[in-house]
């Protein structure tokens, strides 16, 4: 693995790390889970109305979302996934030598979650398991942190994540409400000599992380903020749209050309740009900005809603899923956004051996 890391500078997000590459690293297969209550845009109208609910889906694009029912957690997802890619894979539990589990809404603070899921999923106790907190920008480090395992010595590690943002939504916020949606992933990935190598580029800009937030909850007492309404509670996620809009701008476009430029290649050289289902607008302006056609960038976030950490798996269990597992292909994930955080990792793939969507 070869590694070259420049410091971001504060308030610029664009200036993120330099190229990360790790090779030997394949992924074998994705399953993810959708919790079985739907919420269609109706059944907000009597809290927001016809006219309020229609303002928010013209910029968001969202049509339908998923939540989980009461006591459904981000693991139970994740655990549902899991037990079928290994399944499918026909991999052993106690074959797998890793599991990272990434989400920002764990089972309980302390113990990792992932330790909970090793026993459930019957790994073995020399599984190495913990947990990461991330949001928008969770797949792709949860992809290279797992390859970073198996870089150094693992051979098959399970990477687990995830949100149930609903868990965290003001109900009285037509602005979250409305855009988020629940979800988990399970990405198998293990050592094979000789694969493409994977290419990453990471960043942070922690100067952000107050436009998206969820103040209480951890052993810092909240900061006052005047932007957050009476009816906010500190357990609620609070978002700035328009400063996370900018952001977005500014790193995005930069993120996915440096990405380009590491790997030695083009945009048209890339099957499919797989971006964090953010919001429908800035998606589009992302892609416009880029100069690719909108075909080359699926979209799912109508379906599904604002998945977090999911969104990326999700799009290649749903809208890709047939061509992953028929065909080779050349893709790069980007996720950005709560931290500020973003990455991007771009992939050369044989067709895997599993792409699917469960009900949970």
């Amino acid at each position: 693995m070869t590694v070259a890391a420049l410091q971001p500078a504060r308030n610029a997000p664009a200036a993120a790390p330099k190229g990360l590459t790790v090779a030997n690293v394949r992924l074998r297969g994705v399953v993810t889970a959708l919790p079985s209550r739907r919420l269609d845009n109706a059944d907000f109208e009597a809290q927001f109305g016809p006219e309020g609910v229609a303002d928010v889906v013209k910029i968001t694009g969202v049509e339908h979302r998923y939540w989980v029912k009461d006591g459904q957690t981000t693991s139970d997802l994740c655990f549902v996934a899991a037990q079928r890619l290994l399944a499918r894979l026909d991999w052993a539990p106690d074959s797998v030598d890793g599991l990272v589990f990434v989400s920002h809404t764990p089972d309980q603070r302390c113990p990792a979650t992932a330790c909970v899921l090793q026993s459930r999923l019957g790994l073995s106790a020399r599984c190495q398991a913990f947990d990461v907190v991330l949001g928008c920008s969770g797949y792709v480090y949860g992809l290279w942190l797992a390859s970073l395992l198996i870089h150094g010595g693992c051979r098959r590690v399970l990477l687990l994540n995830g949100d149930t943002s609903s868990l965290l939504i003001n109900p009285e916020d037509r602005a979250t409400a409305l855009l988020f949606g629940d979800a988990g992933a399970a990405s198998a990935l293990e050592h094979s000599e000789g694969v493409p190598p994977i290419h990453f580029v990471l960043g942070t800009d922690g100067g952000g992380a107050r436009n998206l937030i969820v103040a209480g909850g951890g052993f810092r007492p909240p900061t006052p903020d005047p932007r957050r309404a009476s009816t906010f509670a500190d357990h609620h996620l609070f978002m700035e749209g328009g400063e996370v809009f900018s952001f977005a701008l500014r790193a995005v476009p930069k993120l996915v050309q440096e990405t380009l430029a590491n790997a030695g290649l083009e945009g048209d050289q890339i099957d499919a740009l797989l971006l964090h289902q953010a919001n429908r607008f800035m998606q589009r302006h992302i892609v416009k900005k880029l100069g690719l056609p909108e075909a080359r960038a699926p979209m799912n976030i109508d379906r599904y809603g604002n998945t977090s950490s999911a969104s990326i798996p999700l799009l290649m269990t749903t809208d890709l899923a047939t061509r992953l597992t028929t065909e080779p292909m050349r893709i790069m994930s980007v996720g950005f956004g709560i931290g500020y955080s973003w990455g991007a990792a771009l992939m050369t793939l044989d067709p895997l051996s599993c792409a699917e969507t469960l009900a949970a």
